[in-house]
Formats: structure tokens, C-alpha cells, sequence
């Protein structure tokens, strides 16, 4: 008997306590399921003294673990610094996420961060919600809440650059991930970006220096050496490109763009020998029409016009573009006639950045084309006036 007062006096002071401050004092409703769990509880032990029934050792439990054991773990987790509340919010926001129901999901979190606006799990959980359905600006509106909660949430920093990049706002992308490479140098993906980014605003200098602290933590990223290789090949340092591009294919001999390169920067050396060997191994999907078309030129150079047709026929074959750009090429004025027009056009889709730099190499050689004719003329004036 003396048990069972003290059970109800423990169980009637857990509930007044939840009751006055939580539920009252914090206005917040959630603990309502801490209450109405605690009210199950003392009907049963009521039922059990006034009528005998539901006795037992199960039911004795299930009245233990309703009435003093439940409310005693959230007033523990609470003492530790766990807020029952968000705990049980991100709970239910997450099953209703797993069944589909985003909707229910933010309405929830939504309730969470009003009544708790220092909520870092409800803000983070919110902002990915809305990444995922679209919604950029409302989540980058989050995740920046999210890093004044916890500025240190590296991976926050990176997604908020994301989506600056996917909303255009290119000059605040490359402000956050330099922010973010100073406080967490080691981070590939965020160097990368933030190299590519400034690639794409031809702050080449600035990529380098990216790119070069990024390699000193991923020594063994094949495409980070590929991307300084373009950042010095647009500052026309060819020969760290050309040693950023050959350990590339180093650290993955697949890499078919770095070997095209690596021709484009042998036809500026005039050494058309070594340009076709790293043509036929760049011959793969993207590259495949640019290497053809470079294959023939190279033939032509070498004055072997019946593999010049060969190579260009199947740039063209595979793309319309390369039939047209071969008929304008003076290279291949002699075999113009033996070109063959495509029935089909089979396209590549090529980045900006791979278009940018190609274009840029081929500009360059025939600049220096140019140079050297003008410089071959020259001699021979000088020549003829002696």
C-alpha cells in the first residue's frame, strides 16, 4: 500500500511539473504527448486499486513506464541540454519525409523553429527540404540561420556557395568558398568549385593558388592536377600545364581530355610527332570528333592526304559542325572534294569550361601560325636583299 502512495505521489508531481513548465510556462504543446501518455498511466493504476483489474506484471510495467519512466527520461534529456520538443518534431518530420509527405514534414519544422528559433536541426532539416524542392532562396535563407547557430558547419558553407552558383550569383559563390577554404583547407569539393569558379571569371592567378592548396591535400586527384593544368595553360605557362596535364594521365591513364590537351600543347611546340600520339589516345566520346579533326591535320602537315580523308570523314561523320569548319580550313582545301556531308549528327555535349580552353590552345596556335610565317618571310626578304 505505502508502494502505491508513493508511485502516485511521484507520478501526480511528474505531471504537474510537465504540466506548469513545460506545457504552460514554455507554451508548447508538445509535451501534451508526455501528459496524455501519464494520465494512461494513473487511470490504470486507479483502475487496478478501485476495481482489482489489469494487475499483473505487464500492466504494473506498462503503469510504471506511462507514468514515471517516460516523463523521467525527457526531464533527464532536458537536464543534459536535449530539448524533448525538437527531438520529437525531427522524429515526426522524418517519418513523414520517409512516407512522402513533405508538406506535413515543414509544417512541423516550421512550428519547431517558431517556438525554438535556436533550433540548428530544425533550421538544417527545413533548408534541405527546401534545396530539394527547389525553393533556393528559401534555403539559402536557412542554412545561413543554420550557421548562426553553429558557424563551424563546414558542409552548410558549401551548400549555401552552391546555390548562390545555381542562382547565378557567381561573385558571392567564390566570397563564401574563400571564406570556407581559410577555415577548412582539406575540403576537395569546395576547392574544386571554387577553382572552376574562378576559372570561369578568368581570374586564372587566383585558381592556381586554389588549386595548388588543394592538391597539397588530395596529392593523388587526378582532376585537380587537370584543372591547374588549364589555369596555366591560360596564363600560356605551357610547360607546367603540359607537367600538370602528363600527371594526370598519370593518376588515371583514362582521362581523354587531358590527352587532348596534351596535343594541343605539342602542335604548339611544332612537334607534330608527339601532338598525334596524344590525339589517338585521346580518342574517346567528347573528344572523339576534336581528335579525328586534329588527326587529319596532322596528316595533312604530313602530306598524307589518303589518311587526312580517313580522319576527317569520321570527324564529320560524327558531327555536322566539323563538315562545315573542315570546308573553311584551308589545310584541307586539296581534299575538299573527297569530304563527305553526314546523313546523321551524333553531339557530345562538352562543358563550357573544356570548350573555353580548347578554343583557347587552338586560337593560340594559330597565332603563333601566323607569327611564324610572318617570321619566315622576313628571313627570306632579308635573305633576298643580301
Amino acid at each position: 500500500m505505502i508502494g502505491k502512495i508513493i508511485f502516485n505521489l511521484i507520478a501526480f508531481l511528474l505531471f504537474t511539473y510537465i504540466f506548469i513548465f513545460k506545457l504552460i510556462k514554455k507554451n508548447d504543446t508538445t509535451y501534451l504527448v508526455v501528459l496524455i501518455s501519464q494520465a494512461i498511466g494513473i487511470l490504470l493504476n486507479f483502475l487496478q486499486i478501485l476495481f482489482n483489474v489489469l494487475n499483473g506484471l505487464f500492466f504494473m510495467c506498462i503503469t510504471y513506464t506511462l507514468c514515471i519512466i517516460i516523463p523521467g527520461l525527457v526531464l533527464l534529456l532536458e537536464m543534459k541540454g536535449i530539448n524533448f520538443s525538437e527531438l520529437l518534431s525531427v522524429g515526426a518530420s522524418k517519418i513523414f519525409i520517409i512516407f512522402g509527405n513533405r508538406k506535413r514534414a515543414k509544417d512541423i519544422l516550421t512550428n519547431l523553429i517558431i517556438k525554438y528559433d535556436k533550433s540548428y536541426t530544425g533550421h538544417k532539416m527545413l533548408a534541405e527540404i527546401y534545396q530539394e524542392e527547389g525553393g533556393m532562396r528559401k534555403a539559402i535563407d536557412e542554412y545561413v540561420k543554420v550557421l548562426d547557430i553553429r558557424n563551424n558547419d563546414y558542409k552548410s558553407y558549401f551548400k549555401i556557395s552552391k546555390l548562390l552558383n545555381e542562382l547565378d550569383k557567381k561573385n558571392e559563390a567564390i566570397e563564401m568558398l574563400t571564406i570556407l577554404s581559410k577555415k577548412k583547407p582539406e575540403l576537395y569539393e569546395s576547392n574544386k568549385m571554387l577553382g572552376d569558379l574562378l576559372i570561369e571569371k578568368e581570374k586564372f592567378k587566383e585558381a592556381i593558388n586554389v588549386y595548388i592548396r588543394a592538391i597539397k591535400y588530395n596529392p593523388e586527384n587526378a582532376e585537380l592536377y587537370y584543372n591547374l593544368g588549364i589555369a596555366y595553360a591560360r596564363t600560356n605557362e605551357f610547360s607546367l600545364a603540359k607537367d600538370c596535364f602528363l600527371k594526370t594521365v598519370e593518376l588515371d591513364s583514362n582521362f581523354y581530355n587531358a590527352y587532348y590537351r596534351l596535343g594541343q600543347i605539342s602542335l604548339l611546340y611544332r612537334d607534330i610527332n608527339e601532338a598525334e600520339q596524344y590525339f589517338t589516345q585521346s580518342i574517346y566520346e567528347e573528344t572523339e570528333k576534336k581528335s579525328f579533326y586534329q588527326l587529319a591535320k596532322i596528316n595533312m602537315m604530313k602530306n598524307d592526304k589518303a589518311r587526312a580523308v580517313a580522319f576527317i570523314n569520321r570527324a564529320t561523320e560524327i558531327s555536322n559542325e566539323f563538315y562545315e569548319k573542315a570546308l573553311e580550313e584551308p589545310i584541307f582545301f586539296p581534299i575538299k572534294n573527297q569530304i563527305i556531308k553526314p546523313k546523321n549528327d551524333t553531339q557530345y555535349i562538352e562543358s563550357q569550361k573544356e570548350k573555353n580552353i580548347s578554343d583557347y590552345l587552338d586560337n593560340t596556335y594559330l597565332l603563333t601560325e601566323v607569327l611564324d610565317k610572318k617570321k619566315k618571310n622576313k628571313n627570306q626578304k632579308r635573305k633576298f636583299n643580301i
